[in-house]
């Protein structure tokens, strides 16, 4: 499955927990109990199925290809952790500026109409004193 978050219903593709712990795993280019290691850590949370099985999304391979990426450069496991609380900070501080953009966009469009109304018309044909 390629990675295009435009194309329609990708995000519920992505966080739909298909892959049983062998084939996330695989996926990912690691062993499952590293796999069973991050979530002991606090560094990813499958879903579960009624009997407890794990469950692993698209959404959650991505996740651990950033935990490979970042454990190759030489991070350990708390810097990881670290790492991904600071890039989920940026994205939601990147969203709200987003946010705060659209929402001042929207007064300073009110306010220009404001004056419009705020216009009074004078006519060519008064003299002036």
């Amino acid at each position: 499955m390629s990675y295009d978050p435009n194309k329609p219903g990708f995000a519920e593709r992505s966080t739909r927990a298909v892959y049983v712990i062998s084939v996330a795993a695989e996926l990912a280019g690691v062993h499952p109990q590293t796999l069973r290691i991050y979530e002991r850590k606090g560094l990813l949370d499958p879903a579960r199925t009624g009997g407890g099985n794990r469950r692993y999304s698209e959404a959650d391979i991505a996740h651990l290809r950033r935990i490979q990426e970042l454990t190759s450069v030489g991070l350990n496991l708390e810097g990881v952790r670290r790492v991904l609380a600071l890039e989920g900070e940026i994205v939601r501080l990147q969203a709200e500026l987003e946010r705060t953009r659209v929402e001042a966009r929207r007064a300073v469009e009110l306010t220009h109409r404001q004056y419009r109304r705020d216009l009074v018309p004078v006519s060519s044909n008064r003299r002036t004193r």
